[in-house]
């Protein structure tokens, strides 16, 4: 039988989620951090992060205000902000137990949401 290990959503300190993407995490009353940004269009990307729920949600809507996009997924074990002069993101990496995966985040200079999540 195989032994289940728990693991954590390791998270960077929020100065350096700041310094890297621009935006500082709020947090809501349930303890989970909010990220929010909005192109010159009108449009709005949310993405929401809860370590110790190890979920996240990503939330894109179009400058009219209609949904493009709203994921939520469990089992997130790491967040990484990166950015270049080009261009802000966030990559998120997932394990599920029977599933790994990868979800990328262009915040700048477009949004763009890239998810894989596959059969480990």
């Amino acid at each position: 039988m195989a032994e289940k290990t728990y693991r954590q959503l390791v998270v960077p300190e929020e100065e350096e989620i700041l310094d890297a993407l621009g935006e500082w995490p709020d947090a809501t009353e349930d303890g989970a951090r909010v990220l929010t940004w909005r192109d010159s269009g009108g449009g709005s990307l949310t993405f929401s992060y809860d370590v110790l729920a190890r979920s996240v949600r990503v939330r894109w809507l179009s400058g009219e205000g209609h949904q493009v996009m709203d994921v939520y997924r469990e089992g997130a074990t790491r967040l990484t902000p990166t950015s270049t002069p080009a261009a802000k993101h966030l990559s998120v990496e997932f394990h599920t137990g029977e599933c790994r995966g990868t979800m990328e985040i262009q915040v700048t200079p477009h949004f763009s949401v890239q998810d894989r999540l596959l059969f480990a």
